[in-house]
């Protein structure tokens, strides 16, 4: 039976890399693998191997819950869209921006950063990216609770965030933008949904000695 109203919708705009063939394929299946993290219904990611296939599993999902409650109305929805935000002979900086509703109060928004070595195709991961994480964990930090309001003497937690161990930690997502390393982190991970993402953009001036990729 077709469906009437509160379809499901899923959108997605990826930039596809096609440069050095071996180069290009490691950024794609990278991103793809992303993807099937974000998109899915159910305990684990769909074994779908691509994009078209990846859609028809959400799609399927759906059309499997409806048969399965009838009566109930769910609207699933999935928009994802991927940005070059960020190129450098060093550094290749992919943005996904993700939004789904599969059910439930609210949809999940978030965003991801992909960082690869554009000569290579290989995935940069954050601990690669300083020559001094620790260095830039605590002058990071100075500059959260500066921003935040959060007194130098209390824990991190002391205005309501939810750092793990009371502990500061470096987001799982970081960008490099033209301004300078946007440290941002998504709903969940160090607050509740209500208070939203926390973000903290500090200048190139001030973190390139800590930077080994720049």
């Amino acid at each position: 039976m077709p469906c009437k109203e509160n379809c499901p919708s899923i959108s997605v705009k990826i930039p596809v890399a096609n440069a050095v063939p071996i180069v290009a394929d490691s950024i794609n299946k990278k991103v793809f693998s992303v993807m099937k993290e974000i998109v899915y219904f159910g305990e684990k990611p769909y074994p779908a191997i691509d994009y078209n296939g990846l859609v028809t599993s959400f799609i399927d999902s759906y059309e499997k819950l409806q048969k399965e409650f009838p009566n109930d109305k769910f609207g699933w929805e999935a928009e994802i869209e991927g940005n070059v935000k960020y190129q450098s002979d060093a550094v290749l900086n992919i943005e996904i921006k993700h939004y789904t509703y599969t059910g439930g109060a609210h949809g999940y928004q978030g965003l991801r950063s992909l960082l690869f070595d554009p000569n290579t195709g290989k995935s940069i991961s954050n601990a690669e990216l300083f020559h001094d994480k620790e260095g830039f964990k605590a002058f990071a930090e100075k500059k959260f609770r500066s921003k935040y309001k959060i007194p130098a003497n209390k824990s991190i937690n002391a205005t309501g965030l939810m750092f793990e161990k009371e502990k500061f930690q470096l987001p799982q997502n970081i960008f490099y933008t033209d301004k300078g390393l946007l440290l941002y982190y998504n709903s969940y991970e160090v607050s509740s949904y209500a208070d939203g993402p926390k973000e903290i953009l500090l200048p190139y001036s001030e973190v390139n000695d800590y930077l080994a990729v720049k």
